[in-house]
């Protein structure tokens, strides 16, 4: 009777043969794996840029018109309206706040534009409590604005920018239905009717969702240096 089996050249070729398919469903499930890691990654990060994008916009929306008082030599100065935009920059009290949301208290906004320690710049905000206008006198001496500076409770808006810059839209004239013009500061009584962030990504990533910038309108219109109002 015939004999049948393998021989170790033909056993030595399906070892290899296994081995190569489970090498091959290996890579596959590693490349997988990094797959949906980047992908994951990147969608954190579009969130991240949107949620970030609509605290920006709650914020600059919910600013509130307050006066403001200034430390001096003989103390505090007369109240002066609190709002103040620049350039790379503003300062104003907002009803909106990252850690409470539109339900607890007016908070102190410092935006303002810094260089960036890995190249181009970056824009950061500061929230400070505010319960009056003698709160204000910290950032302000001698009824002038005290530079705005990065802390250890600075929130970093967005990195890593080619430049950033601020735009404040001047209030409508209703009688002339004549449009107003964008100006790079505000120091006038009344606020301005929207604010503009325009900033553009030092490195754009094509597949990524980069904060480009925001137009906020302002609603308020109320003159903060009248104190008494009719209805």
């Amino acid at each position: 009777m015939r004999e049948r089996g393998v021989t170790l050249i033909e056993l030595m070729i399906a070892i290899a043969l296994v081995a190569l398919l489970s090498s091959g469903m290996l890579i596959a499930m590693r490349t997988s794996l990094l797959t949906y890691e980047k992908t994951g990654h990147r969608l954190e990060a579009n969130r991240r840029s949107m949620s970030v994008e609509q605290i920006v916009a709650s914020q600059l929306g919910g600013i509130m018109p307050v006066q403001g008082q200034c430390s001096g030599a003989q103390g505090p100065t007369p109240p002066i309206p609190f709002f103040s935009g620049f350039t790379d920059g503003l300062r104003a009290v907002s009803s909106f706040s990252m850690a409470e949301g539109a339900r607890g208290y007016p908070r102190i906004l410092e935006y303002q534009v810094l260089p960036s320690p890995s190249g181009g710049v970056r824009l950061i905000v500061n929230e400070h409590p505010y319960f009056g206008p003698s709160s204000t006198a910290p950032f302000c001496s001698n009824r002038q604005r005290l530079p705005i500076e990065a802390g250890p409770s600075s929130f970093v808006v967005a990195d890593h920018l080619e430049y950033c810059r601020f735009a404040y839209h001047a209030p409508y004239n209703e009688d002339a239905f004549l449009e107003t013009q964008w100006l790079p500061g505000w120091n006038l009584p009344a606020l301005p009717a929207g604010v503009r962030i325009d900033m553009r990504p030092l490195a754009p990533d094509p597949a990524g969702l980069p904060f480009v910038g925001v137009t906020i309108p302002i609603h308020v219109n109320r003159d903060v240096t009248k104190l008494d109002y009719a209805d």
